[in-house]
């Protein structure tokens, strides 16, 4: 199980092809703030389906993508 369990799973339910969350979202879905290791774990995201985007430490979001 990893800690960011609970938000791939928010993310394989969202509709469309794309979204962005912002840093503040992410800690309020996944229970834990986002932290310098989600560039380890978002290698998991793609066992869901999706992948992780860009990541803007300027604007504080992260841009999801489904995988064709």
């Amino acid at each position: 199980m990893s800690k960011y369990d609970k938000l791939w799973e928010y993310v394989q339910k969202s509709a469309g092809q794309s979204f962005k969350l912002t840093f503040e979202e992410i800690q309020s879905i996944a229970g834990i703030p986002i932290d310098h290791s989600f560039l380890k774990y978002k290698k998991e995201l793609t066992e869901y389906g999706w992948q992780v985007g860009k990541i803007s430490m300027k604007e504080q979001t992260v841009l999801f993508g489904k995988i064709d």
